[in-house]
């Protein structure tokens, strides 16, 4: 019950809402698996290649909003989605326009892969996700604990599509080897809190 108040309180500090506690396999299941695509973000650069259409390519960038600007099209959502799906959903978009388009998305600056922590680490702060990397991998980056950290009592805050997800890890028991399934894969966005 201590971490769901302590994840409240987090909450409230940066204004967001919260779905509730949960453990590492329920916050795996809240959220549909792409299958290890990319998840196109706001601040990532774009290249959009329409073959044989020199006009349409072009490099863009993924506004705050989620969305980019394609000619004929005007405004597009690309926050979320693969490259692939963007390419598809582009090709689909352009074909009241172009005979048979053929769209490929390049994503030539992953800015939007970013994880961060908070409270007692030795480097607090902002950390790019350009690898897959475990919470123990995040804190390991965040320079450890301080001396005071309750290391029983961290959370991961997970952004996602709706309310927030609050991922409860006890990292005594993963040192241990106790609970190792707490020892779970970080995504962008995510913020780990350690009090």
């Amino acid at each position: 019950m201590r971490t769901l108040k302590h994840a409240l309180l987090v909450s409230l500090m940066i204004g967001a809402p919260l779905l509730a506690a949960q453990t590492p396999d329920q916050a795996t299941s809240a959220r549909p698996e792409t299958g290890g695509d990319y998840e196109i973000g706001p601040g990532d650069m774009l290249q959009v290649f329409v073959w044989k259409e020199p006009e349409l390519t072009r490099d863009v960038a993924v506004r705050l909003d989620g969305k980019i600007s394609v000619p004929l099209l005007g405004d597009v959502v690309a926050a979320g989605l693969s490259p692939q799906k963007l390419g598809e959903e582009l090709a689909r978009a352009l074909s009241r326009f172009v005979e048979t388009p053929r769209v490929t998305i390049g994503v030539t600056q992953a800015v939007s892969s970013r994880f961060y922590v908070l409270g007692q680490v030795g480097k607090p702060g902002e950390f790019r996700l350009t690898v897959p990397t475990t919470v123990l991998q995040g804190l390991a980056l965040a320079g450890g604990f301080r001396e005071f950290a309750k290391t029983d009592d961290i959370v991961i805050i997970r952004q996602q599509r709706g309310p927030q997800v609050v991922i409860a890890v006890n990292y005594k028991k993963l040192a241990e080897g106790k609970d190792v399934s707490q020892n779970v894969m970080l995504k962008p966005g995510d913020t780990i809190v350690v009090p």
